[in-house]
């Protein structure tokens, strides 16, 4: 038990049961992301989207498999022009929004989202010290190609931490405590529950 993920407390022995509540946990994993990509909290100095949030939370709380089918599956969804991301909009979508400045930060979303499931199931979910570790490791999953993406595209000689990292950092600091509460907080409930 201690090395699961919460999505494996819905494992089944039939295996069309098993596929059908797979299929579900992924659209709505999906969903999940693309509602939390437009969902703005004021903050100084720039307002916190809760995309990375729930990004590492699909990760922790799906497990590397489940989590890389989901996160692939938002990406393709918002390849084929929906918006579901956080800064695209009518004008800005799909390829062309992918390949801009946030396109780094998404190719740092599949690599977090794999950070995170790896971490989760191997038990990091489960306590709050592993769990803001993880958190911190996958937060810096998604900069760091979003960093030398933006690098490439406006070049070395520009302020690429001023844009791309620092202004980021307080509303990332409060996301990351956040999830590192929920999601071993989760577990304990489960586990109260059970008895």
């Amino acid at each position: 038990m201690q090395n699961r993920v919460l999505s494996d407390l819905l494992e089944s022995e039939d295996k069309l049961t098993l596929r059908s509540r797979q299929v579900i946990m992924v659209a709505s994993g999906i969903l999940i992301l693309a509602v939390a990509a437009k969902i703005q909290v004021p903050m100084w100095p720039v307002p916190i989207t809760m995309s990375t949030f729930a990004v590492l939370a699909v990760g922790a709380a799906y497990g590397a498999q489940l989590g890389l089918v989901t996160i692939l599956g938002y990406m393709i969804v918002g390849a084929l022009g929906m918006d579901v991301f956080a800064g695209s909009s009518a004008q800005t979508f799909g390829l062309s929004y992918m390949m801009g400045s946030s396109g780094g930060y998404l190719v740092g979303y599949v690599l977090a989202t794999l950070i995170l499931g790896f971490l989760s199931n191997r038990g990091w979910g489960r306590s709050f010290g592993w769990m803001a570790l993880a958190m911190l490791i996958g937060n810096a999953a998604i900069y760091l190609p979003g960093l030398v993406w933006l690098g490439h595209l406006y070049g070395w000689d520009r302020p690429i931490l001023a844009w791309g990292l620092m202004p980021f950092l307080p509303g990332d600091v409060v996301k990351l405590a956040l999830a590192a509460v929920l999601l071993p907080g989760l577990w304990k409930l489960i586990d109260h529950a059970r008895g």
